[in-house]
């Protein structure tokens, strides 16, 4: 684990190497991020993380959102989001529960036009269930707000595993 004195000593393509799989297939973030060093802790590294992607454009915030994968899919997923989502049950679902997250992740992606988001580290897969079947009936705006805060607490979760406090 890192310190926040060797996150601040890392040149800058060393930090983006380091930290650009934070934001999940999107590097750019760790880019935006890295600029305001030295960070006096690791609550400000992740609210830079946090700040890059809340002044990127739409464009770039959604491109964002629908690099996340679907949860509880059978596809290829990133080291971190594997990790993550074992952590919270979801590779091990019954034959039901995995049928219910691909009907969720059908009609949320087929509502919104990108994926479910939720920051699973420390939930269950009941509780990520529950705020599914509930956030499909939301409106666009709100729920695309929602999926920003939850990739910002996504970078937080992923930064405390590398970067001690």
């Amino acid at each position: 684990m890192m310190t926040i004195g060797d996150v601040n000593a890392m040149s800058p393509q060393a930090f983006i190497e380091a930290f650009g799989d934070v934001a999940e297939h999107s590097p750019w973030v760790a880019r935006e991020a890295q600029s305001f060093r030295p960070f006096r802790n690791r609550d400000e590294l992740a609210l830079h993380f946090e700040r890059a992607l809340k002044a990127a454009n739409r464009d770039a915030q959604l491109a964002l959102i629908r690099a996340h994968p679907d949860l509880a899919t059978k596809a290829r997923l990133t080291e971190d989001s594997s990790r993550e989502q074992a952590g919270a049950g979801l590779t091990s679902l019954s034959l039901e529960e995995f049928a219910r997250f691909t009907d969720l992740n059908t009609r949320y992606k087929q509502r919104f036009g990108f994926p479910f988001i939720f920051a699973v580290k420390g939930a269950t897969k009941h509780m990520i269930l529950e705020s599914f079947a509930a956030r499909v009936n939301n409106a666009l705006e709100e729920e695309f707000a929602m999926a920003i805060t939850q990739v910002c607490r996504i970078f937080r979760f992923r930064l405390e595993d590398r970067v001690s406090a």
